[in-house]
């Protein structure tokens, strides 16, 4: 590959932002500057500046534990570019309030249309049970060529195959490991589906349960009360019918677990399956001959236990009956967001208005929403005005006032008058869409610690299967007679109590809650890890511009220098800086046509990042910017320091202007506080959390802002580029660091954070720095979603600590050992019961997590009941 242009490393295994910081770290010395490396964990893919050598980046990411292959880079997208901040940060576009809906967001589809990223190819599985089913699955998919990386996701039954493979061959693949597997080609239509089949298998296990358990019952009665679980000559016949019963309830009701059992045996593997198929059919074997050959064992021996094998299955049909109900309820928060979504547009085409289904609305398309009705689409209004409720995308209660040239969003509900409305994102496109997708990728992340379980069940099943043989030898060759019955009996209780589903389900099912419930708060958590992690953050670093402030500045004070007039200040302010799209430079063009001020004509305009801006005017240069640059550049600011000291005592920023080497005045120019950043700053503090302000504003300035808010400590001046080593620095210290940015020019500092937060709005969700983005613009969404982190986490453990104490004290029980104290011994059917309740149990516990309320809002329900 050429090392003289931009190169392109297709990867695997890169899942979180650590991954980033190691792939980076790998190419220190092969790359100037590693920050200009970009890492895509989408796409799986790492974007190198010109100049590099692809094949040793290549050989130095393999080498890091990140498989890596040289692909074409032609095309390759890169992220928008950010407007250099006058007082040394960056301003994007999320911080005028815009959706990036204009031809920088066109140019990154583009990019990405034209990059040729890996296929995503989503399954629908069916008979996985446990997270030892998951291992297999993945390994299979993972075997069909092309397949570069494979996820399955236990809780909602669905696989992701990144890579260029045969859809195909992974359903081959997956079924000859022993499980059905369909490609998903209408997500919503698999979901409604998805529902269908598991009301019906609801149903069918029900059905199941109650004929298995009923058989059992009655065996274990009759047993009991008119014959006896002993085999003699009076009562063979009926127990070889109710041997034969029992073969009908393991074949009819239970034969999906001897097939998957099978069917994982031929491919070399273990599962939950196995355990259940090994434990009740030994059982029904070992009766079976007590049945037709009692002379083979001695009279003592000669017990039956085809009781058991049927009320195993039963129990075992139950418990996945419950689970299977219970697991229903943690796809809620999809639900409600499909809900929002409408059915029909009235579309006009042609100048007559049509209801149609809203899949058929296409790109420029002219809709009319009337008051109440939902809109179908995002799009730009082109007549009338409104307000919108956006309540259901954003949080915020009040409705927004909307007019002709705003953007809307699909699912928001336009709440009074008429109005007609261009179509600019249909389909997959819209942000309610995007939303949709990102929670879903979400739910089916799989963070460190549910890594964790997976590795335990992979050698878990085979493991219990060696116990349960060794449980057998001990008993058969020196425990008390009847041997052959206590032998069978401890070895099938071993093999059912140690079935790992309830293991398999314990982060899966809290994550789908988790990152369900975050949605609901506004925060979209684009992966597992950052889930996880947010609980952990002690630190917090936080942008000024658009993260704490407004984003949308204005002048507050016009202080001329000697003889200058304030309007030929302004004037000449405006004159320069209507040449950019500066945030600061719209504040004050906007006051200079508020007052009616005409702006000088100034010509060779030019912006210089973390500086101000220069041009030329009638022959003179034209400087505005901070102070550092015009003193650098021998301007002398002394009579102005008391102009720029009031200005920083109200938080504002001073620009200063020159003309040639002459300061002629500066302007204040402030950016007032969001209104509820004091609040969230206060919650920042009572979640434990250390509070960093790092800007480009001056120093008294940002300290300003800083005694208003409570912030801790302040970084101010600082470069756009400064951000990210300051982070890094953080972290040196031992902080866990969390950076919160508007998600474009903060890019780098949010990858180098453990966890980055975008603050965005709701039709600004593909942002890809920040493993978490905000659909409003408050703080109070990052503190929300460490604390739903911090409730996640909590409840994965409450799941792992239940499912690995219910193992590893079960199986010990099972085996026999409090029989020598207390002469106990764990029957069979208390295992299986056991083994189903422990499941429904982690499952239940992960939906308490749907309850869980964030401080603000249990604060704010207290005081409306005062």
């Amino acid at each position: 590959m050429n090392p003289s242009s931009e190169s392109v490393l297709s990867i695997e295994g890169a899942t979180c932002q650590g991954c980033v910081r190691r792939i980076r770290a790998a190419l220190e010395g092969l790359v100037s500057d590693p920050e200009t490396v970009r890492v895509d964990l989408d796409r799986q893919q790492v974007e190198l500046p010109a100049g590099v050598d692809a094949d040793e980046a290549a050989r130095r990411v393999s080498d890091a534990g990140y498989p890596a292959t040289p692909t074409d880079a032609a095309g390759a997208g890169s992220d928008d570019q950010a407007r250099p901040d006058r007082d040394g940060s960056a301003q994007g576009d999320s911080e005028q309030g815009g959706s990036d809906q204009g031809p920088a967001k066109e140019a990154r589809s583009e990019a990405r249309a034209s990059s040729g990223e890996q296929d995503v190819i989503e399954l629908a599985i069916s008979g996985a049970t446990c997270s030892s089913c998951v291992s297999t699955i993945e390994k299979a998919m993972k075997s069909v060529p092309g397949v570069r990386h494979a996820h399955m996701n236990l809780a909602d039954q669905t696989a992701t195959a990144r890579g260029k493979a045969d859809p195909d061959a992974l359903i081959k693949a997956i079924s000859s490991a022993g499980y059905g597997a369909r490609v998903i080609e209408d997500p919503d239509r698999a979901d409604a589906e998805r529902d269908r089949e598991e009301a019906a298998a609801f149903r069918t296990m029900m059905v199941k349960m109650a004929f298995s358990l009923g058989l059992g019952a009655v065996m274990m009665v009759w047993g009991m009360g008119f014959g006896s679980m002993m085999v003699s000559e009076d009562n063979r016949l009926t127990w070889l019918v109710f041997g034969g019963l029992t073969l009908l309830v393991l074949v009819f009701t239970g034969g999906h677990y001897y097939t998957g059992a099978w069917k994982a045996f031929r491919h070399h593997n273990a599962n939950m399956d196995t355990l259940i198929a090994l434990g009740t059919g030994t059982a029904w074997l070992y009766s079976m001959v007590v049945v037709l050959f009692p002379e083979l064992l001695p009279a003592m021996a000669r017990h039956v236990y085809f009781e058991a094998s049927a009320m195993i299955i039963g129990l075992i049909n139950l418990g996945q009956a419950l689970e299977m109900r219970a697991k229903g309820n943690t796809s809620q928060a999809i639900r409600r967001l499909l809900d929002l979504r409408a059915k029909t547009a009235r579309v006009i085409r042609d100048g007559e208005e049509q209801d149609l289904p809203v899949e058929q609305v296409r790109v420029d398309d002219h809709i009319r929403v009337r008051p109440g009705e939902k809109l179908p689409v995002d799009g730009e209004i082109i007549e009338g005005s409104t307000r919108i409720d956006e309540s259901m995308l954003t949080g915020e209660a009040m409705p927004v006032n909307k007019s002709e040239g705003d953007s809307v969003s699909a699912g928001t509900i336009n709440s009074q008058g008429s109005i007609v409305y261009r179509a600019t994102r249909v389909g997959s496109d819209t942000a309610l869409a995007q939303i949709i997708s990102l929670v879903k990728k979400a739910q089916g992340s799989k963070p460190a610690i549910g890594r964790l379980a997976d590795d335990i069940s992979a050698v878990f099943v085979p493991t219990v299967m060696l116990i349960a043989v060794a449980t057998a030898l001990v008993w058969f060759n020196v425990g008390p007679e009847p041997r052959a019955v206590h032998m069978l009996v401890a070895a099938t209780t071993v093999l059912i109590i140690a079935c790992p589903c309830a293991l398999g389900l314990a982060t899966p099912m809290s994550v789908m809650v988790g990152v369900g419930k975050a949605a609901e708060y506004g925060a979209l958590i684009r992966q597992g890890d950052a889930l996880q992690t947010a609980g952990k953050l002690d630190l917090i670093v936080l942008d000024k511009t658009g993260t704490i402030t407004r984003g949308k500045p204005t002048v507050t004070h016009i202080e001329p220098a000697g003889d200058q007039q304030e309007d030929e200040l302004l004037a000449l302010a405006a004159g320069i800086e209507r040449h950019s799209e500066h945030p600061l430079a719209e504040a004050i063009v906007r006051k200079a046509d508020e007052d009616g001020v005409e702006a000088r004509s100034v010509s060779d305009f030019e912006a210089l990042n973390g500086k101000g801006v220069i041009g030329r005017y009638r022959n003179q240069a034209l400087r505005l910017g901070n102070r550092r640059w015009l003193s650098g550049e021998g301007i002398d600011l002394a009579g102005l320091d008391s102009a720029a000291e009031r200005i920083t005592k109200d938080a504002g920023t001073p620009l200063f202007l020159a003309l040639d080497d002459r300061a002629i005045g500066v302007l204040g120019v402030a950016d007032a506080l969001k209104d509820d950043s004091i609040d969230a700053i206060r919650r920042f503090h009572d979640a434990g959390l250390r509070v960093v302000m790092v800007t480009g504003d001056i120093e008294a300035t940002a300290r300003a802002i800083a005694r208003q808010t409570g912030i801790d400590e302040v970084r101010a001046e600082v470069l756009p580029e400064d951000k990210a080593r300051i982070v890094e620095e953080f972290r040196q210290q031992g902080y866990k660091v969390g950076m919160v940015g508007d998600g474009i020019n903060d890019a780098p500092a949010l990858a180098a954070a453990d966890v980055g937060f975008a603050i965005g709005t709701g039709t600004d969700v593909a942002i890809e720095s920040a493993a978490i983005t905000l659909m409003r613009g408050s703080l109070h969404g990052v503190v929300d979603a460490i604390e739903i982190s911090r409730a996640t986490v909590r409840n994965i453990h409450q799941n792992l600590f239940g499912a690995f104490i219910y193992n590893s004290l079960g199986i010990p029980v099972a085996a026999g050992l409090l029989y020598p104290i207390w002469g106990v011994l764990l029957s069979p059917i208390i295992a299986g019961a056991a083994m189903s309740m422990s499941s429904v149990t982690v499952v239940t516990n992960a939906n308490r997590l749907r309850l869980f309320r964030t401080s603000r809002h249990t604060q704010a329900n207290s005081e409306g009941t005062k």
